[in-house]
């Protein structure tokens, strides 16, 4: 198979993504890519990626194992992404250490309890938007989308609501690969001071909330101990949770209502109950991931492919969830194909291995009670414009649409 003279660019508006990553998987396990001017290996072959992700041959720490880091960070828009010092850039004992910590959040009693406020913050959503004038266009990502997570991980961390719309603008920026470095730079230092003035308020006036929790444990021990929190691992741990907790639920909840309306077959297997709501959630985290493409990983030592390439130490490397997850070698001629019926709905929507996301139980709970009683309300729910007018936000990363304007009943003949 002939392989690229030169790295792919990958397109930073993400404007025609599947056939971006239709290219990725015509060049075998992995070919190299330029994103925003740093060259990386995409690995978009489901088996490898999840043998690469699982292997102690990788690393998330771009401090210890990518050579080009120090340069990166001064130019690159997404320095962020590998700057970070939290579990989402640790390796080895440090991720397990910082893991730890966070995981109780997101027990499995946590969760189950969290399911009535859900249902709760829903229905008082979808009670908003029944309330607007009749015939009325709707965005449901400004009006859904975007305020049920919100509202979620602001309860979870005890952000107050006067800090959360500047929260959502910082966040939004995390994953806007159209931003220049210089932009890039300045969400960076409006999102630290946003999560300063948060530590400082819960530092004064502690809560029921993580946030609180995980600043009493970074307090009351001493710095370095084994077992504690830095206090920049606090602040980008604070980060994570809140960015992670928000952005990717929004768009799989975006994604799950467009595809449910563009596919109505689908959506009358479901109400039909010859498929569950989860079924949908699933099928829509394989086939529209939240996360296109996730920076980055590094090559701890020379990696060689089956197929005769070989990764050399300390280079990076990229996961391509959305390219891996529709590789016909996983899901067959019918890889894309929208089936919520699908009998293998493995998907690599939240990672796989060690970092595997800790809140995938709580996005799942999240986009199956929006979409339960969305179409419980508004059972002739429908688009307003073509499916093909529908934008993408503008991201490599982020895989959502720019709005998602809905009729809440068809217009009148």
């Amino acid at each position: 198979m002939a392989l690229p003279t030169e790295p792919i660019i990958l397109d930073p508006t993400g404007a025609r993504a599947h056939d971006e990553n239709r290219r990725l998987r015509g060049h075998g396990q992995a070919v190299r890519v330029d994103i925003l001017g740093v060259t990386a290996w995409s690995v978009a072959d489901p088996a490898l990626l999840k043998e690469l992700l699982t292997s102690p041959d990788i690393s998330k720490d771009a401090r210890a194992h990518w050579p080009e880091f120090g340069d990166v960070i001064q130019r690159w828009p997404l320095a962020l992404w590998v700057a970070v010092e939290n579990m989402f850039t640790a390796y080895g004992a440090d991720h397990r250490r910082l893991r730890r910590m966070i995981a109780p959040a997101f027990s499995h009693r946590r969760i189950t309890a969290l399911s009535e406020s859900i249902d709760a913050v829903v229905t008082d959503i979808l009670d908003r938007i029944e309330a607007l004038p009749p015939g009325e266009t709707v965005d449901l990502r400004e009006h859904l989308a975007y305020p049920l997570p919100i509202a979620v991980v602001s309860r979870l961390m005890g952000v107050p609501e006067e800090q959360q719309d500047s929260f959502r603008r910082v966040v939004d920026g995390v994953f806007d690969t159209t931003l220049t470095a210089e932009e890039s730079e300045a969400n960076t230092k409006a999102l630290y001071e946003a999560l300063q003035l948060l530590i400082d308020s819960k530092r004064t006036a502690p809560g029921d909330d993580m946030t609180s929790l995980l600043i009493t444990t970074r307090d009351e021990e001493a710095e370095g101990d084994a077992g504690t929190l830095s206090e920049s691992e606090l602040r980008d741990t604070l980060l994570l949770m809140i960015s992670a907790g928000y952005e990717t639920t929004v768009n799989v909840i975006d994604q799950a209502i467009t595809q449910l309306l563009t596919h109505p077959e689908q959506l009358a297997l479901l109400r039909s109950g010859e498929a569950n709501w989860s079924d949908a959630v699933e099928e829509t985290l394989r086939f529209e991931p939240a996360v296109r493409h996730l920076p980055m990983r590094f090559a701890v030592t020379d990696i060689k492919l089956p197929d005769g390439q070989t990764i050399p130490q300390g280079d990076a490397i990229l996961a391509s969830y959305a390219a891996a997850n529709r590789h016909p070698d996983w899901h067959g001629e019918s890889a894309d194909t929208f089936d919520i019926t699908r009998t293998v709905k493995d998907h690599l929507a939240f990672g796989h291995g060690v970092h595997f996301c800790l809140g995938a139980p709580l996005a799942r709970l999240e986009v199956s009670t929006a979409l339960r009683l969305l179409f419980d309300r508004f059972p002739q729910l429908e688009l307003a414009v073509p499916a093909e007018e529908l934008l993408p936000f503008g991201s490599l990363l982020s895989n959502g649409h720019q709005s998602l304007p809905v009729r809440l009943r068809p217009a009148a003949r």
